[in-house]
Formats: structure tokens, C-alpha cells, sequence
């Protein structure tokens, strides 16, 4: 993957973060603050926890730290994978997100 095709598939991936965010917050009683910073999503959660969703230009990956760890996430050609075998960004924001705000709650691409 090049450089822009990284930025590219990054800047969509955070796009699809704040997006979902919004949609959520219009939907439940989670009620989400998501901060960008550049490349950089901080999710606030109403209990004052947080996921950190972060670009790392040098390596072309996404990390994401929740309470359950830190992740690191590569694209590999259809979706962002976790780089130990994990699995996919999305399934795994979801289920911190869920973890963290105390209810059921839906990520997508």
C-alpha cells in the first residue's frame, strides 16, 4: 500500500468513526463525545472512560486503545484486521464501545 492509499483508507476509517458516533448518539442513551484531533478520535464515554483511535502514518496502521488493551490494525485489502490475529476494527470498536458505555452498540465501515 502507498502512502496516499494508506491516507486514503485511514481518513475514511475515522470518517466512518465520527459518522457511526453521530448515528448512535441520534439512537440510544450512550451519549458518545468523539474529539478529532488530525489523525487522532477520542471517544468520551458518560461514565469518563475512553477509546483512543490513532493513525500511525510511518507503519500504515490504525491503533485503537480501549480498556481491554491496545490495538494495532493493518488493511489487508478488504478490511482493517488486527495485526495478531484479532480480528476486524469495526467488530472490535463495537464490542469496546459496548463494554465501555454499558449498552449494545454498532460500528460499520
Amino acid at each position: 500500500m502507498t502512502d496516499l492509499e494508506y491516507a486514503d483508507r485511514a481518513e475514511q476509517l475515522l470518517r466512518a468513526v465520527e459518522q457511526c458516533v453521530d448515528r448512535i448518539n441520534d439512537a440510544t442513551d450512550a451519549d458518545i463525545d468523539s474529539q478529532r484531533s488530525g489523525g487522532l478520535i477520542t471517544l468520551v464515554f458518560a461514565n469518563g472512560s475512553q477509546i483512543v483511535i490513532n493513525q500511525q502514518k510511518p507503519l500504515h496502521e490504525i491503533w485503537m486503545a480501549a480498556h481491554s488493551g491496545g490495538y494495532h490494525y493493518r488493511f489487508d485489502g478488504a478490511a482493517w484486521q488486527d495485526t495478531k490475529g484479532a480480528g476486524e476494527f469495526f467488530a472490535a470498536l463495537s464490542r469496546d464501545a459496548s463494554a465501555q458505555a454499558g449498552l449494545p452498540l454498532v460500528f460499520q465501515a
